[in-house]
């Protein structure tokens, strides 16, 4: 596995602890300022919200949501109707 164009991750800080997680959050951003794509499966909101560039909220496989990090935080409808914030 020499350059992947894509990297998929499903639920990367599910079970780690809060360290582990930020130190994570970091090696991700690196790779991302480096270029490459990265594809984020993750229900921890803030994790999510530092690193991407878009933002989709699915439903039972519907898109209910689909903006930037700054759209998804100004939002207030969207946040409490699908992540109770």
């Amino acid at each position: 596995m020499g350059n992947p164009e894509l990297l998929l991750l499903d639920e990367p800080s599910e079970g780690l602890a809060p360290l582990i997680v930020d130190h994570l959050q970091v090696q991700i951003a690196r790779l991302k300022d480096e270029g490459l794509t990265i594809l984020l499966a993750e229900q921890n909101v803030e994790f999510c919200l530092d690193l991407a560039d878009r933002v989709y909220v699915l439903e039972k496989g519907h898109i209910r949501f689909e903006g930037t990090a700054r759209e998804f935080r100004d939002n207030d409808v969207v946040r409490q109707q699908y992540l109770a914030l």
